[in-house]
């Protein structure tokens, strides 16, 4: 319902302006006093480089962050990540995302972003915190913020917001009537814009910001009990479950793709999944596959015919040259 509502479907989203108009007001202001100093910010001494977005939900922040951090290091950059941590509650901050941290205590994003590329990465509500860990505790040439381009006391060198190409911004209001947590306008004041997917949605994308196209492409099936790996389109009855921010997203791909789909069990973002939820889904001789971000949560409990698909960005423009040129690396 509330999709529906913020995509502009269902005209009940008037009766929640009036808190939207609150909403946008405070963000207003507070931006407004970091930007007069009178809020301030903490400056780190290597460049931050803030992956985020306008709007609440799943956009594809965390492929990118992955790709970013690849391709950093792959031109000789030591690479740190920070992260809120969303989902996850630790006895302590800051937290060091190791082999041995779960989800319920670091989130599923920083899991499954240090799962793929073993990047040193912290995680703590108060980001600076995290920041300042790991700089005393590695030689790093940057660190890049998974989310957090409304953290406003954390200073940042270089802004790249990620927009969700079929959604767009839905309505276009503030929370709680729309998915909004910033005006659009604010993407005149970033540096990159990407849009994760073609661009379906009636959205006016700033003149002055480069403006490059992601997409999410599928690679092998992975088991989460074995580690096989497998065409997905050789895996026989499929249950597909996801929750992510649009299932719909994930379950659109794999049917595109020609996957042998029974059944689809979308869940909501960041779901604590438990055995009890997933061990109905699929018989013996089904086969129930998930997202990445799901298998990271799921891993404890898993079965034999249990499978991921894990996903990797691709942009249709460089950009890394392009944002160390701007850095100064």
């Amino acid at each position: 319902m509330l999709k529906k509502i913020w995509a502009g479907q269902n005209k009940l989203y008037w009766l929640l302006v009036p808190f939207s108009l609150l909403y946008g007001l405070i963000s207003y202001i507070r931006r407004w006093l970091y930007l007069k100093g009178l809020l301030k910010t903490w400056q780190s001494p290597v460049p931050i480089i803030v992956v985020g977005n306008l709007s609440v939900g799943g956009n594809g922040k965390t492929p990118l962050v992955i790709l970013l951090v690849e391709q950093l290091r792959a031109k000789g950059y030591q690479v740190g990540v920070i992260s809120r941590g969303y989902g996850g509650h630790s006895a302590h901050y800051p937290l060091l995302v190791t082999t041995e941290t779960l989800t319920t205590e670091a989130g599923d994003e920083p899991v499954l972003i240090y799962q793929r590329t073993g990047v040193s990465l912290a995680v703590a509500p108060k980001r600076i915190e995290a920041v300042k860990y790991l700089l005393s505790n590695y030689d790093l040439d940057f660190i890049i913020a998974d989310d957090g381009l409304q953290h406003y006391a954390l200073d940042r060198a270089y802004e790249i917001v990620v927009i969700d190409g079929k959604n767009g911004f839905g309505n276009g209001w503030w929370m709680p009537a729309g998915p909004m947590r910033e005006n659009a306008k604010r993407l005149n004041e970033v540096d990159l814009v990407v849009v994760n997917g073609d661009l379906s949605h009636q959205l006016t994308l700033p003149a002055p910001v480069p403006v490059v196209n992601m997409q999410l492409k599928p690679g092998l099936a992975v088991n989460l009990l074995t580690k096989q790996t497998c065409d997905v389109l050789l895996l026989p009855h499929v249950q597909a479950m996801a929750g992510i921010g649009y299932p719909t997203r994930f379950f659109t791909m794999l049917m595109n793709m020609g996957v042998d789909i029974e059944q689809c069990h979308p869940f909501a973002d960041h779901y604590a999944f438990q055995s009890s939820d997933l061990l109905p889904l699929a018989n013996p001789q089904q086969n129930l596959l998930m997202t990445e971000k799901d298998a990271v949560k799921c891993m404890p409990f898993a079965q034999s015919n249990w499978w991921y698909l894990p996903i990797d960005a691709e942009l249709n423009k460089p950009i890394i040259d392009i944002l160390c040129d701007k850095l100064g690396a």
